[in-house]
């Protein structure tokens, strides 16, 4: 169902159609909530999958009716509206209703916040030139691979998971790409230089020309970009230039609306924004995190949106759980499978669990002794097992743990 409604009030207005907006919908009508449901959703699609942009819709071996979260039908069913290609301009929390940007005013009982981010531009010269690509929705991938067959060289600045994913998809395709990040190691954010240098030792040997330690300067070109120049003066010939560096999480309305928040919006335990009747979730939303020692963050993650929706779902319907999900990630590159459980920030030991010259291993994460996170790269039953080390925090002797003999399973027994 969809279409815009002049006179629209919904008992449940849900903003942003990602993971974290569907999933709410969804826990909502599980639960059994009778009344109005609708999600105003910029993009014109219905809710999809993201994580498979950068990897197999780029490659095209996904299409993108299998990424649909759920099919047309399905929300038809549970008489969920769908306000697609609107976007939310103002909140008012005092009369309970959002603006779009074509004026349209929709008032709601409760608001949920499910608007992620949007991708974290350049700020150099030339960052609006035509062939600057980012990644984060269907249509960005659209425009880079109808561009595709006319590229020879790509830049792709930024050596986080997203940067990555593309190089791999990208040298996958054929393209010679040279990948740029500014420290002095990718995934610096959120992994150990264990696998840090592991990847970098697998980008280099699929031909991928990494970079670290250097900056953009700017990006050359006429009309149309034809070449990055470093911070060291290093130009990069080139006729695309895709762009991961994050995101800024999509909350300008909230904040002019009065609600606290500044890196994202502040939410409680149960979700719930410092505007009455407002809640939000998933990537845009900061928390105290009980697996980050209870400092506040943002967690971008598909695990992450999904269980706040069924917070906030539990907590609009009078049964209310504060969230404390384990969080979990992932991230296929070449043949590789990334899994990770918990998050190592802040870690002070790193055990290496298996031979990463065998392409299958585990790094353990320690903080303070406690185990706190683990990566795992085409590792499953470490990852399967360490989850229940992460949750109680245990400490286990560094020689166990680095002893692929055994089973991670086992450590709890004694």
């Amino acid at each position: 169902m969809t279409g815009p409604d002049r006179a629209q009030f919904y008992d449940i207005l849900i903003v942003g159609g990602g993971h974290g907006g569907a999933q709410a919908a969804i826990a909502l009508r599980q639960r059994g909530f009778a009344g109005t449901i609708a999600i105003v959703g910029e993009e014109t699609e219905l809710p999809y999958e993201r994580p498979p942009l950068s990897k197999e819709y780029l490659l095209g071996d996904k299409p993108f009716e299998r990424m649909l979260l759920r099919p047309a039908a399905f929300w038809a069913e549970r008489d969920v509206m769908m306000l697609l290609g609107q976007r939310v301009t103002a909140v008012d929390a005092e009369a309970r209703q959002v603006t779009t940007a074509d004026g349209t005013t929709i008032g709601y009982g409760k608001l949920i916040w499910a608007t992620g981010g949007s991708p974290r531009r350049l700020v150099c010269a030339g960052h609006d030139l035509a062939g600057v690509h980012s990644v984060r929705t269907r249509a960005d991938i659209d425009r880079l691979m109808d561009e595709l067959p006319g590229v020879t060289r790509v830049v792709v600045i930024g050596g986080g998971y997203i940067g990555l994913e593309a190089a791999a998809a990208l040298t996958k395709l054929g393209k010679p790409v040279t990948l740029i990040e500014a420290q002095d190691r990718v995934l610096a954010r959120v992994a150990g230089p264990t696998l840090s240098g592991f990847y970098e030792a697998e980008h280099r040997a699929k031909g991928v020309d990494l970079r670290t330690g250097i900056d953009v300067d700017c990006i050359e070109g006429g009309t149309r970009v034809t070449g990055a120049r470093l911070s060291d003066g290093t130009l990069l010939p080139c006729e695309m230039a895709l762009v991961g560096i994050g995101i800024v999480p999509a909350v300008d309305p909230l904040l002019a609306a009065g609600a606290a928040g500044g890196n994202g919006v502040q939410i409680d335990a149960l979700c719930r924004t410092s505007l009455p009747h407002v809640y939000a979730i998933g990537d845009c939303a900061a928390h105290a995190n009980g697996f980050a020692d209870n400092a506040e963050i943002r967690l971008e993650s598909v695990q992450n949106a999904n269980d706040m929706a069924a917070t906030a779902a539990r907590a609009i319907l009078g049964d209310p759980v504060p969230y404390h999900a384990m969080p979990w990630f992932w991230s296929n590159q070449y043949d590789l499978k990334l899994q990770t459980v918990g998050l190592s920030a802040g870690h002070d030991a790193e055990v290496v669990r298996g031979d990463p010259a065998t392409r299958s291993f585990s790094v353990i994460y320690l903080k303070g002794g406690r185990v706190v996170a683990l990566d795992c790269v085409n590792a499953v039953k470490d990852y399967v097992q360490g989850r229940a080390l992460v949750e109680r925090g245990a400490v286990i002797d560094p020689a166990r743990l680095a002893d692929a003999g055994e089973p991670l399973k086992t450590m709890l027994a004694d």
